[in-house]
């Protein structure tokens, strides 16, 4: 792989994670051709993207399906997770996890 082009992958395929499902880090870094000890640079490299306005940070998730809710987002993401649809319990994991997880290759 040259260089950036793992990066180049990450933003792209983030982008295409549809509304009311999600993703996870290591999937996402998979899938964008890495390894997945690198989904622990996935929120880096997508932060820097010139197109930040554009991924839906909040469909990645961590792999036992909670979500990463930093104080400064949270009630905006609440908002968004229940906008899709999303539900999560109260300990902000998902309810049905596995049945909303998207693979790249669906």
């Amino acid at each position: 792989m040259k260089p950036g082009e793992f990066t180049k992958n990450v933003c792209e395929l983030a982008k295409k994670i549809p509304s009311g499902r999600v993703t996870t880090y290591g999937l996402l870094a998979v899938s964008a051709g890495g390894h997945p000890i690198l989904a622990q640079m996935i929120t880096s490299i997508l932060s820097k993207s010139t197109d930040v306005d554009q991924i839906p940070f909040h469909r990645i998730v961590y792999s036992d399906g909670r979500v990463w809710l930093d104080p400064k987002y949270k009630a905006k993401r609440l908002k968004l997770y229940n906008k899709e649809g999303i539900k999560l319990d109260k300990n902000f994991k998902i309810i049905n996890f596995e049945k909303l997880i998207y693979y790249f290759d669906d």
